[in-house]
């Protein structure tokens, strides 16, 4: 599954460009040393998925057709899971297939590394979870220093893991090998979908809502608390929390959402569609201290000019990252929220950077701030690179906000054809991750 797929084909209408809310920088910020983590060899796209505290980052890395790095919609011509430890890469290998990915992976403190590969064996109902358009089975995986291996299904051929705590606990999804009765006729991935917790090797299945045929766990903090969302194939989902593999609906607005990320404290970040059905935008709930109930505390608005967006990291400050998109379903802006401020982190991105910083998947206790972001100039131009942010308390000077205002249009050639694309493909009233 691709990050820069819809979340199992969901949706959101692009006829809308009204904001819940707009946000200004009202407040003096730091700014950031920003640190340009390139792409490997042969590649045109990284993109930090996860930073541990010791500031070493989770890395999916490949190659995108010229400009579609950016876009929701975009298809990997092939990928690869790294790590980056102080500047150096270290390629995790696969199980045996050409490509490994991590979509929502993790590296964690003691540099445990969960993500998906393929393998060489072909899916023998065509499914292709991995996503490269290779239809072989996709597995979760472990990587231990150094060394990968494959973490059981659900009795089904394919998983993904999306997250691991300090205590080793594992969560992601996997199948159990039935059909999905809630899948449109002519889905490609068609077995059910479970949310799954792994411990000591085993997997568990934690349960859904509402009677939902899937799920996906996301996160899960260092207290066992993990979060994602419960759906089906083709209709509405909602945000959940479980506790002690227990589930429980996050409250949204009326029209769905779903969960990204927890931190120790029970501050839970994600996104949730408007109550009129016309856009989405990032959340932040807060599990109750003594009842282990949930709040929707913060609906966040978005910044001028995009279309939606999502909660996507928060560390154990509450400070929280992520990302927003404009009506071509390209991703636009990094942003940062904290103290009721959202900022585009482009406006404390020095323009000696060279990077436009597009989305903000992680945010570690040091404040360190990993993603994507468009190189706007220089032989590099156009690709999308893992970038890592460290607060430094100086001013930024000039931003690359103020330095490259056209940075984004030259990296949209096909604007116009993602939009006709995800209009045709895609149901309505759902979704979009």
């Amino acid at each position: 599954m691709n990050m820069f797929r819809q979340l199992r084909d969901l949706w959101i209408p692009c006829a809308s460009m009204f904001a819940l809310t707009c946000f200004g920088n009202a407040y003096a910020q730091v700014s950031y040393q920003v640190t340009d983590l390139g792409v490997p060899k042969n590649d045109n796209y990284s993109m930090i998925m996860s930073v541990n505290n010791e500031g070493w980052s989770e890395i999916m890395a490949g190659n995108f057709l010229p400009g579609q790095g950016d876009s929701l919609s975009g298809v990997p011509l092939n990928g690869r899971a790294l790590i980056n430890v102080d500047g150096y890469y270290f390629d995790l290998g696969t199980l045996g297939g050409p490509n490994s990915w991590m979509n929502f992976g993790e590296i964690n403190d003691l540099a445990q590394v969960v993500g998906d590969s393929e393998t060489a064996v072909p899916d023998p109902n065509g499914e292709d979870i991995c996503g490269f358009g290779t239809h072989l089975t996709c597995l979760p995986f472990l990587w231990q220093p150094f060394h990968m291996r494959a973490l059981p299904t659900l009795g089904g051929n394919n998983g993904e893991a999306s997250a691991i705590n300090n205590r080793g606990q594992i969560v992601g999804m996997a199948e159990n090998g039935a059909v999905d009765s809630s899948c449109q006729p002519g889905t490609m991935n068609n077995r059910v979908q479970l949310p799954v917790l792994w411990e000591n090797g085993n997997a568990h299945a934690l349960p859904t809502v509402d009677r939902d045929t899937d799920g996906f766990a996301f996160w899960i903090n260092d207290r066992g608390q993990a979060v994602g969302y419960s759906g089906n194939c083709s209709g509405p989902i909602h945000g959940i929390l479980w506790q002690n593999r227990t589930a429980s609906a996050l409250s949204d607005l009326g029209t769905g959402g779903f969960a990204e990320n927890i931190n120790n404290q029970g501050q839970i970040v994600g996104t949730v569609g408007s109550a009129d059905g016309t856009t989405q935008t990032g959340a932040i709930w807060q599990i109750v201290q003594g009842t282990g109930a949930t709040k929707l505390t913060t609906v966040l608005g978005l910044l001028p000019g995009d279309a939606a967006g999502i909660a996507f990291g928060n560390n154990n400050q509450g400070q929280v990252v992520g990302g927003e998109w404009n009506a071509n379903f390209f991703w636009s802006h990094a942003f940062i929220w904290q103290n009721g401020v959202m900022t585009d982190l482009n406006t404390l991105f020095p323009a000696s950077s060279k990077l436009f910083a597009t989305f903000a998947a992680k945010i570690n206790n040091r404040g360190q701030i990993g993603g994507m972001a468009i190189v706007c100039s220089g032989s590099h131009q156009g690709e999308m690179h893992a970038f890592l942010a460290t607060p430094v308390e100086q001013s930024v000077g000039e931003s690359i906000a103020q330095a490259e205002p056209m940075c984004l249009q030259s990296n949209f050639p096909a604007a116009d054809a993602v939009t006709r694309f995800l209009k045709k493909s895609t149901p309505r009233g759902q979704l979009v991750r």
